[in-house]
């Protein structure tokens, strides 16, 4: 082949590669928004993902061949228009997942059986087409090179190679550039616009081509440069080594979310070591097939096992003295997934190149069954493994299939090799099984804790008294204090009637629906998390009576998707959105689209109370911003403990009031819930010293009217152009009070 007709394809399937990672990640993040923020919805992206790409790539590789004899059309045109096809799945898929969100309101709770089938089977419907599109693209290229020249054996892995390194800078420029400056509605445009480009540039290529006029079908099959026998477990190992990956993938986001962070960075950065690595891997083996010493199948099979250990025996808390959250924990994360995805970024091309030999057919059969096992691998880990095993324990389950297959290709290896590598990855599984622990699950120095785990999130409670705290998978969510006892009782004293009826919007600990309900009025809490409400003995002793309250349930779902939802209209609202303030897809509670949802669920002198910790200065102004945007009247108090905002906002006035006032409103249960933990035990003094440090709105408003929070612009999550280029600040509630 030419060597320019290698350079256009070559840069054709790295734009291609980057529009595919472009679109995983923005429908990720719109799945989430539509269908809520578990780790359900993220494992049936992906394993549709993959669905689309398998069959796509088996049902072009079956076909491509007949057709283009057939019709005497070049497959180069196919591959053109499955492409520009992708392209409008730019459009597509937004609406499709609006429609589903909508349409799906009435089949009950997010945590549902119902719900989560129904929801998985929307999902698939919206994405599949255009992922199947994409699966097309390899081997409807390798037909078009195999008619225009000599069939190159090792075709596949030229490709694959251009595509992974593409897919590496979606990753990095969607996460990283595109999302922060044009928001995700324009980033999916641009990806459409490149996929239109391919199209065009492929019907250039195949005008340009010397086989136009009367294209040819692909040349005879090459004399395979491996033994049929060689070849016979192939599809076992792609399958197994597809299904293992991609499992992996899920549970590494999991594991080490403690240490990454919940920020949307945190998914993208380990992707891109993921892809990097799997870079690495197909650049070495492409070297090496030049200079003919290519690595041995059983050799490469052997490091599988030992490699997929190294990320659970590496990050032990207890091996890292710098700490969760540090540079070095974020290395040593970084580091340890490297080898794994290395080692599977050059035995993957190579066993396709094996399999296939150039044929457009067996190379579309093997990388669709390579395909097969990432589309179930996910789906397992999240349905079964980390409910039933956590972190840990899902991860050295996984690497026993890579032990199993390193006995099976070692068979007519030397008996070093067999035995020796073999003997160190049964150790390491063993000690690793007995002597490791994890960050989402550590082994607490104390005999208080509990753990609880669902197809969600791992809970964890422990501590005792005032010390007690909540866990969900590693990241701390709060712990005792009065703090959400007044994000309750702060809006029921400001509303100037008896309010009736009241909404909490993420349980957490429960102290917010318990001082809800000492109002005795009907109140409802609504958690995403199945595990967090069973969780709420450990920090309240009269959480059995609670539960019994016939003026209060608990309801498992999305809180943005229950408000959607519900026909109930409420009088006070309170919301205590997950920390940190950056944490991916948090700005479903901050927007500007969510406080339209809220007052369309306010009766008339409703009062909504936002908690805003303390964080970056632009994350505060912008919700601050969301919040003026949404509503008339807006006041902010810091908390009884000083630090983090109440935010009071009504779309009537919120009426000054002295703290003797709001005192006798309180009911004789409520007063005594609000002093249950104050040292002063006087609630007029309480509430004086929290109305006079009142910080006038206006103070916090940033003058750019484009630091707002909306859905499609979610300016807390996404800030790494301006924190590093910009000047931003992290303030507290008391810096801003003294002001």
């Amino acid at each position: 082949m030419k060597n320019r007709i290698q350079i256009s394809l070559f840069l054709l399937f790295f734009v291609s590669g980057f529009c595919g990672l472009l679109y995983q990640i923005v429908w990720v993040r719109l799945a989430f928004a539509s269908f809520g923020i578990i780790t359900p919805v993220l494992s049936v992206v992906l394993s549709v993902f993959m669905l689309g790409l398998s069959a796509g790539s088996w049902a072009a590789g079956r076909s491509v061949s007949s057709f283009v004899k057939k019709w005497r059309v070049s497959a180069i045109y196919l591959y053109a228009a499955a492409e520009a096809l992708i392209g409008l799945g730019a459009f597509a898929v937004p609406q499709l997942f609006v429609l589903g969100e909508k349409s799906l309101l009435n089949f009950g709770e997010s945590g549902s059986l119902g719900y989560l089938v129904l929801s998985a089977v929307w999902i698939a419907v919206s994405i599949f087409p255009w992922c199947f599109l994409m699966g097309t693209t390899f081997p409807l290229m390798l037909a078009f090179v195999g008619a225009e020249d000599a069939r190159d054996p090792k075709m596949f892995s030229f490709l694959y190679l251009a595509n992974v390194l593409g897919a590496l800078l979606g990753v990095l420029i969607t996460a990283c550039v595109f999302v922060e400056l044009a928001g995700f509605r324009s980033t999916l445009l641009l990806g459409g616009a490149a996929n239109f480009s391919i199209a065009c540039t492929a019907i250039g290529l195949g005008r340009r081509s010397a086989r136009n006029q009367t294209p040819a079908t692909p040349g005879p099959e090459v004399e395979k440069h491996v033994p049929e026998r060689e070849t016979r477990l192939h599809p076992v190992l792609l399958f197994t080594t597809g299904f293992v990956s991609l499992a992996m993938e899920v549970i590494w986001t999991r594991a080490f979310t403690p240490v990454l962070g919940t920020q949307v960075y945190a998914f993208a950065v380990l992707l891109f070591v993921y892809l990097l690595a799997t870079w690495k891997g197909t650049s070495d083996y492409r070297r090496q097939t030049h200079s003919g010493g290519t690595r041995s199948t059983p050799a490469l099979v052997a490091l599988l096992p030992v490699f997929a250990l190294l990320p659970i025996v590496i990050n032990d808390p207890r091996l890292n003295p710098a700490g969760i959250g540090s540079h070095v924990s974020v290395f040593l994360v970084l580091v340890s997934i490297f080898p794994f995805c290395a080692c599977l970024g050059y035995l993957t091309p190579k066993l396709i190149d094996e399999r296939s030999n150039g044929n457009p057919g067996a190379a579309g059969n093997a990388y669709a069954l390579n395909v097969l096992g990432c589309i179930l691998g996910p789906l397992f880990a999240s349905y079964l493994l980390l409910p039933w095993m956590g972190t840990r324990g899902s991860a050295l389950m996984l690497a026993l299939p890579m032990l199993g297959l390193h006995f099976i290709t070692a068979r007519r290896s030397t008996a070093r090799l067999r035995w020796g590598t073999g003997l160190c990855s049964a150790l390491l599984v063993g000690g690793a099984w007995l002597g490791t622990v994890g960050y989402e699950d550590p082994r607490l120095d104390t005999e208080h804790f509990e753990v609880r785990r669902d197809h969600t999130a791992t809970v964890i409670s422990f501590g005792q008294g005032f010390e007690r705290k909540l866990l969900v998978n590693g990241i701390g969510i709060t712990d005792l204090s009065a703090v959400p006892k007044f994000m309750a009782h702060l809006p029921m004293a400001f509303h100037q009637c008896r309010p009736e009826n009241a909404l909490v919007i993420c349980f957490g600990m429960g102290t917010s629906y318990r001082s809800m309900l000492s109002w005795g009025q009907k109140s409802t809490a609504v958690e995403l998390v199945p595990s967090v409400k069973e969780a709420f003995g450990f920090y309240h002793p009269d959480a059995p009576e609670i539960l019994k309250n016939p003026q209060g349930r608990v309801v498992i779902d999305d809180g943005r998707r229950f408000l959607k939802r519900t026909r109930e209209y409420f009088d006070v609202i309170t919301i205590d959105p997950p920390p940190p303030a950056e944490a991916a897809g948090s700005s479903l509670l901050y927007s500007e689209e969510f406080y339209e949802l809220v007052k369309q669920r306010l009766r008339p002198g409703g009062v909504l109370q936002q908690w805003f910790a303390v964080g970056e200065d632009k994350i505060l102004q912008a919700v601050v911003r969301s919040l003026k945007n949404s509503f008339p009247y807006v006041r902010v108090f810091p908390s009884v403990q000083g630090w983090g905002y109440h935010f009071l906002a009504s779309m009537d006035p919120l009426e000054g009031a002295p703290a003797e006032e709001l005192v006798r409103r309180f009911p004789d249960r409520a007063r005594q819930d609000a002093l249950e933990w104050s040292e002063a035990q006087d609630l007029r003094a309480e509430l004086d010293r929290l109305l006079s440090k009142e910080i006038p709105i206006g103070r916090l408003l940033n003058e750019d009217p484009r630091v707002t929070i909306r859905d499609d612009r979610p300016f807390n999550e996404y800030f790494l152009i301006r924190r590093v280029l910009g000047h931003s600040r992290f303030v507290s509630s008391n810096s801003l009070a003294a002001n």
